[in-house]
């Protein structure tokens, strides 16, 4: 699977991290649960579902309670994830989202959780309404430009190099969803917040769910001690009782075929 050097870089912090993932992935456990949360009301008898970004197989596992008899394909480009998930799929394929391996109209449903924030969200939407079966339904999670709020703030005191991925305005992810043919489209949104002792034991969260890639703009090399102590005090500028808060801007969307 070839893929761009950006995104080589992001599956290569996935491979790295499938191992401390389920142990540290809590907010992603808690956004997937609400995702299904908001959703499972639907009595509608799915048959083939596509975990698409599937993990290490979390979400696979909850749809398996709800739908028993599912059958459940599980899609990542981290083999490493894959090799876990593969006890709560069905099947599963090491792939890119953008660019699925399946023949038109093969599923009821397109599930994501938190993945598409490392994508080209026209892309995604258009093979999810190619693999999407007529009327089939389409359930995703992902962040807004809300996350890590407190952190750009502290690391703008030094330079205005990126620190957190680009996240997508709701606007621009239904009107993706619209391009691609969707309709009954349907975002809710919700800040959580998680908190931590110190800034260090934050990042250390990040990066053990592989999620501290940025992109384009990142900075190339080390931050000094002068440097990264200004951060440490300007991100206690936002400490509360309950420890350093690491904001997610946590965005569900629905829709049908």
């Amino acid at each position: 699977m070839l893929l761009p050097p950006i995104k080589q870089r992001v599956r290569d912090s996935f491979e790295r991290a499938a191992a401390t993932y389920d142990q540290a992935a809590v907010v992603q456990r808690q956004v997937c649960d609400r995702l299904l949360d908001e959703f499972a009301s639907s009595n509608r008898p799915f048959t083939h579902i596509l975990d698409a970004g599937c993990g290490t197989g979390y979400g696979a596992r909850l749809l398996r309670a709800r739908w028993p008899s599912v059958h459940i394909t599980g899609v990542d480009f981290a083999p490493s994830m894959l090799s876990i998930a593969n006890r709560d799929t069905d099947a599963c394929f090491a792939a890119d989202i953008e660019k699925l391996p399946f023949g038109d109209s093969s599923f009821d449903l397109w599930w994501s959780s938190l993945t598409i924030q490392w994508c080209d969200t026209d892309r995604v939407f258009s093979e999810a309404a190619r693999v999407l079966r007529p009327k089939g339904r389409l359930a995703l999670s992902t962040l807004g430009p809300d996350t890590f709020s407190e952190l750009r703030l502290a690391f703008s005191t030094v330079d205005t190099h990126r620190h957190t991925l680009p996240f997508s305005e709701p606007d621009s992810i239904c009107d993706a969803l619209a391009r691609a043919g969707f309709g009954n489209i349907t975002l809710q949104r919700k800040l959580h917040t998680v908190y931590y002792p110190d800034l260090k034991t934050l990042l250390r969260a990040v990066k053990a769910i592989g999620a501290h890639n940025v992109g384009e703009g990142a900075r190339s090399g080390m931050m000094g001690r002068h440097a990264w102590q200004k951060v440490e005090a300007a991100y206690e500028q936002h400490r509360q009782p309950a420890g350093l808060p690491a904001s997610y801007d946590v965005i569900l969307g629905y829709a049908n075929k």
